[in-house]
């Protein structure tokens, strides 16, 4: 089995990974009635997709496959979690790794570990995490591609950062070392009455873009430099699960929080499955 997920993982060095996520990006844009249902039943099928948590029933109720693919959830499909001083997962997936920041480091997967300060690009806030905690979580092409506040809180910056797009499939997570600091990621920096968070959201081999409700679209277009918007001035307030944006295919979310922030956490370990608003620990 290493050896075999050392070769599928050298593999992606070779591959042109913004060539195919641009394919992708148009593939799943199609809106010729046959070819978009057939995507979407051939797909959904073959991943597993719950159909009965979906707002809308039916393949001709989308106009694309990427609208099926970010779709919305039927009402009371998922309950964030009542309790005031929770916070809860931004996102339906799989926990990849999860606990206490070790300084800078952050657990990538057995072996492996990645910086903070390269996960946001050197942005000065990487300090307020050091020791603290976090959570990363992996969705799937089943899985539910809309993410939401984890608690509370007023945007200040948004940073996307330019990169690679090697597949965040566990496999290639256990391989490709920093695989998250060197993927393209955008970076949400809110203040909290607990002290600052950070959701970052991660691409991904054929994850043809990312968006927020606040900025739309942020990728593509894709640069070869880091962009930092200040968003402190607009008085952005999103409440606990309010929608913060989404993936245009699947990808990882993961969630920073200073050390002064948790009393507690809940125990998760790597391979749970969570679903958004589910708790993830308690805040001080």
């Amino acid at each position: 089995m290493g050896l075999i997920e050392k070769l599928f993982a050298g593999l992606q060095y070779l591959l042109p990974h913004h060539l195919l996520s641009r394919l992708v990006h148009a593939f799943m844009r199609i809106r010729f009635a046959p070819v978009k249902n057939s995507q979407i039943a051939l797909i959904s099928s073959l991943v597993g997709v719950d159909w009965s948590e979906a707002k809308l029933q039916g393949a001709s109720d989308y106009t694309c496959f990427n609208d099926f693919f970010t779709r919305e959830l039927a009402d009371g499909a998922r309950a964030v979690d009542p309790e005031p001083k929770s916070f809860v997962s931004p996102c339906d997936g799989k926990i990849s790794q999860c606990g206490r920041i070790t300084t800078d480091r952050i657990v990538q997967a057995k072996g492996h570990h990645y910086s903070i300060r390269s996960l946001l690009a050197n942005d000065p806030s990487a300090l307020d995490f050091n020791n603290g905690f976090f959570h990363t979580i992996y969705l799937s092409p089943k899985d539910y591609h809309r993410v939401h506040m984890p608690f509370g809180g007023r945007l200040q910056r948004m940073i996307h950062i330019p990169g690679r797009l090697f597949s965040v499939a566990p496999y290639t997570v256990r391989q490709v070392p920093d695989l998250f600091a060197r993927n393209e990621r955008v970076v949400s920096l809110f203040e909290t009455s607990h002290g600052p968070m950070a959701v970052v959201l991660v691409g991904a081999m054929l994850v043809s873009s990312m968006e927020t409700v606040w900025s739309g679209i942020v990728t593509p277009p894709r640069g070869r430099k880091v962009t930092r918007g200040d968003w402190s001035r607009r008085d952005i307030l999103l409440q606990k699960g309010e929608e913060l944006g989404r993936f245009n295919m699947g990808s990882t979310v993961i969630l920073l929080l200073p050390p002064s922030a948790v009393s507690s956490v809940e125990p998760n370990e790597p391979e749970d499955i969570v679903v958004m608003g589910q708790k993830l620990g308690r805040l001080c």
